[in-house]
């Protein structure tokens, strides 16, 4: 600025803004007349986006500067809106850790976006994971447990398949039912066709619990499909491997708990039990579709031993935690009847039998468990030893993989329902973290320009995350606010969990137990219960609920599911969860496929 430069008070401004007036004598000309040029800065009333007002007037008392009573005329020019920002003023956006992690997400869904293949029939492989149990408020504390015991604050962590490039909802109700079950769910996704609660791979005409009812509605899944199309199969589960989940993609039953054949009531006696059609899959597929050749499913592993044995101890495994181990009471063996079906196949029953499996093997049927397999936290605790859902997704992968027509794999984590049912946390987030892992396996292990891989759930549970604890906060611990060092108290006076149920067998303090089931060994817990002395973050704390009961039930909300690979871009929006099996029949052209081989 010039040394004769002054501020000048601008009566017209209704709010004075730092207006700086610049003159010189080259603004004088020789009639005295003096031009001065304010700025008006941004956020002016004159001028929002700022602007110059140019003042002019005769210097009468001849002092070079324009006095206020000398200005005869004003002229305001305002900035037009700026169509940009500058770096300097979008330093705070781009320095922030937030806002460039976001600008690095941005950029991988332009590149999945770019990368969508439309086409039908493009996946070579498809991989369907099921997190039984697994609702929103699952993944959400899985993953803030995850990143906790990777020592995070948790809450920006990701599990493996929320890194995938498409997700959206599913509505898990069955047909007859607001809160689903895990048949009538599993059969939408397998079969593409919505059912009744407690029914496996029949339509909703069946009656549940009437043998001869379902005849006639039997559905198609997409396990058959593949098997017809000549693809290699499996199926995985922490459950029982005739429970309902995994049963719903071989098996067909007017009742889920019809696992074999002493489960069954008189009036079924012309229906098959779940455990014998497992084995007899090959051949009963065969009968129903006249030509068809296939050569059964290829690997099979889970628990569910007793419903594959006769009732006698003879034949009680090495691990048999029953005096008899074995259900059955029609004498048969069916896990003899599946070594002489499959005379070059490997039946395993423990983890030793697990690792001396040969990627190359032909068929593989591991039962691991007299019942449902350990909770991941109590694998070590298993008599004889079990391999993890992780271990097992890759085993299945390196198998199924020789086929060079591709695969179809159904993974299930059973033991999360389970857990939940149970009222622990603990186990539910632990398995759900295991799941992850294997999903992890299978997006390292498999091409993803040939391999569809979703991931979703059966249905949710009445799992909630609650109160005001501060980030970072355990999230198995008791809520801590923003800003505090000790535990919030309820209008009890009583401190409380940040997880917990709405209904459930409630409160149980068991410590180092990792076995979720041993809370059923107790009572129903009613009211609040005074846990400021206890650790909730152990294995064995079971959360409080509100509606007493003697097992945890699920819940109705939607579910997610995640997907990538060919077909994946398929997953958006909100869709009934019977879509699914569409999405995957899209991307492997597993009807088309089969009913090519059907024609020939």
């Amino acid at each position: 600025m010039a040394a004769n430069m002054n501020k000048l008070t601008v009566l017209s401004l209704a709010v004075m803004v730092a207006l700086a007036g610049c003159s010189s004598d080259d603004n004088k000309n020789e009639n005295n007349i003096i031009a001065v040029d304010n700025a008006i800065a941004v956020g002016s009333e004159q001028c929002i986006n700022g602007g110059v007002e140019t003042q002019v007037g005769a210097d009468t008392n001849n002092n070079d500067v324009l006095d206020s009573d000398e200005v005869n005329s004003t002229n305001l020019v305002c900035n037009a809106p700026a169509t940009s920002l500058t770096t300097e003023q979008l330093a705070s956006l781009t320095s922030n850790t937030w806002f460039s992690e976001a600008q690095t997400k941005l950029g991988a869904a332009q590149t999945a976006s770019s990368n969508i293949v439309t086409e039908s029939g493009k996946a070579k492989n498809v991989i369907l994971f099921v997190g039984d149990g697994m609702g929103i408020s699952t993944i959400t504390a899985a993953r803030i447990l995850a990143g906790q015991l990777e020592g995070e604050m948790g809450e920006d962590h990701q599990l493996s398949f929320e890194t995938m490039p498409f997700s959206g909802f599913v509505k898990t109700y069955n047909v007859d039912a607001q809160t689903p079950d895990s048949a009538g769910t599993m059969t939408a996704m397998a079969s593409g066709v919505k059912t009744d609660a407690g029914v496996i791979g029949i339509d909703e005409a069946v009656e549940r619990g009437n043998c001869a009812s379902g005849k006639g509605h039997e559905l198609v899944t997409s396990l058959e499909l593949a098997e017809i199309a000549g693809k290699a199969t499996g199926i995985i589960s922490t459950a029982r491997i005739t429970h309902a989940t995994p049963a719903a993609t071989y098996a067909k039953s007017a009742e889920r708990n019809w696992e074999d054949i002493s489960d069954m009531p008189e009036s079924a006696a012309t229906c098959e039990d779940i455990a014998s059609q497992l084995v007899n899959f090959e051949a009963n597929l065969e009968a129903r579709f006249s030509g068809v050749d296939v050569d059964g499913i290829d690997v099979v592993m889970g628990g569910g031993r007793r419903h594959f044995l006769p009732k006698d101890a003879a034949f009680n495994s090495a691990d048999a935690v029953s005096a008899v181990e074995g259900d059955r009471t029609d004498n048969r063996d069916l896990t003899a009847e599946w070594k002489t079906q499959y005379p070059n196949g490997t039946y395993v029953m423990d983890q030793t039998g697990f690792d001396a499996i040969s990627d190359d093997a032909t068929k593989v049927f591991g039962l691991f468990n007299e019942s449902h397999m350990q909770y991941e936290a109590d694998r070590a605790n298993d008599v004889a030893g079990e391999p993890s859902l992780s271990q097992m997704t890759e085993k299945a992968i390196n198998v199924l993989d020789n086929n060079e027509q591709g695969f179809f794999l159904t993974v299930e984590s059973g033991r999360i329902d389970h857990a939940h049912h149970a009222g622990n946390a603990y186990n539910a987030l632990n398995d759900t973290i295991e799941l992850a892992k294997a999903v992890k396996v299978a997006m390292e292990n498999t091409n993803p320009e040939e391999t569809l891989i979703v991931v979703t759930a059966d249905h949710s549970h009445v799992f909630t995350i609650a109160g005001y604890p501060k980030r970072g906060n355990p999230i198995l611990g008791k809520v801590v606010a923003v800003g505090a060092t000790e535990p919030s108290l309820a209008a009890d006076d009583m401190p409380y969990t940040t997880v917990g149920y709405t209904n459930g067998g409630g409160f149980r303090n068991l410590g180092s137990e990792t076995d979720a089931d041993a809370g059923y060994a107790f009572a129903p817990v009613t009211g609040r219960v005074d846990l400021t002395d206890v650790d909730t973050t152990t294995p064995g704390f079971h959360q409080e609920a509100l509606v007493p009961m003697g097992s945890e039930t699920h819940a109705g909300e939607d579910v997610g599911v995640y997907a990538m690979g060919p077909g994946a871009h398929l997953v958006t929006g909100t869709n009934e969860q019977s879509f699914l099996f569409h999405v995957m029949d899209f991307a492997a052209d597993f009807v088309k496929t089969a009913d090519e081989k059907l024609a020939q």
